[in-house]
C-alpha cells in the first residue's frame, strides 16, 4: 500500500519537527553566542558557521501545521489540527465533540 501526497506531507513535517526538537537547545546556544556583541568577532564568526552547518529542517520556521486528514497547510485550526473544509463537513455531520453549527 502507497502512501498517498497528504501522508507523504505529513511524515515529512512530522520528521521536520522531531528534527527541530533534537537541534533546539543547540541551535539556541549557537544563535546566542552569534548574537553576543561582548564577545570577539571571530568567536563569533565561528558559532555563525557552526549555526549555518546544522541542518535546515531543524529549524522551527520550517515546521508547517498541517490538516491530519488532507495535508492541506493552510487555514488549518491549531486546535483540532483540521483544515476549514475538513472542520466544516465534520461539524457538520455532528462529529466534534462541543461544536454546534450557530444559524442567526
Amino acid at each position: 500500500m502507497g502512501l498517498n501526497m497528504s501522508d507523504n506531507r505529513n511524515l515529512q513535517d512530522q520528521k521536520r519537527r522531531l528534527l527541530a526538537e533534537k537541534f533546539e537547545l543547540r541551535r539556541k546556544l549557537y544563535k546566542a553566542f552569534a548574537k553576543d556583541t561582548d564577545l570577539p568577532n571571530d568567536v563569533r564568526e565561528k558559532f555563525r558557521g557552526k549555526l549555518a552547518d546544522l541542518p535546515r529542517n531543524s529549524s522551527f520556521t520550517r515546521v508547517m501545521n498541517r490538516c491530519v486528514f488532507t495535508g492541506r497547510a493552510r487555514s488549518v485550526y491549531q486546535m483540532f489540527r483540521v483544515s476549514r473544509i475538513v472542520f466544516r463537513d465534520l461539524a457538520s455531520g455532528g462529529l466534534l465533540h462541543g461544536v454546534k453549527k450557530s444559524s442567526w
